[in-house]
């Protein structure tokens, strides 16, 4: 192998690494309640886009404050993701994960539970490679779901 092919190849390892490394910390951070005000910009562009259960948000602000309020209705949760894909393409890279998530509503009685998948799009940036767009689809759920801020 020569010695180019050999750099892009390594390149392309260091990127899906770098990738599977964020969205790790991304989920890791939402049972540490991580949320500090560096947090949107350590895992999400400036211009992201997420949809979940919670509404779509927009910014990297929105992506902060959204998380802060969905995370605070629940006692503790744990995030699990896998399988992990991810698709380069230069500077962009397509990205998806199986997702299951367990969330404690207060009591361990009271458990919320969901599992699906996320598509992604992740881009490099002069900060290393972030999350530009986020679409969490879920699959199934178990147990009842809270009340979300500014919902009935």
């Amino acid at each position: 192998m020569e010695s180019q092919q050999q750099n892009s190849v390594l390149r392309a390892l260091a990127d899906r690494a770098a990738i599977e490394r964020l969205v790790t910390d991304y989920l890791r951070s939402l049972d540490e309640r991580a949320f500090d005000d560096d947090w949107a910009r350590s895992v999400f562009t400036e211009d992201a886009s997420t949809r979940t259960p919670a509404g779509t948000h927009e910014g990297a602000e929105a992506q902060l404050t959204s998380m802060r309020e969905a995370m605070a209705l629940f006692a503790r949760t744990v995030h699990f993701g896998s399988n992990i894909a991810v698709d380069l393409e230069g500077d962009r890279a397509t990205v998806r994960w199986n997702q299951l998530s367990t969330h404690v509503l207060g009591t361990p009685e009271r458990l919320f539970e969901s599992g699906g998948h996320v598509d992604a799009e992740a881009v490099r940036t002069p900060d290393g490679w972030r999350l530009r767009r986020m679409v969490l689809n879920i699959t199934w759920t178990k147990g009842d779901p809270p009340v979300l801020p500014g919902r009935p």
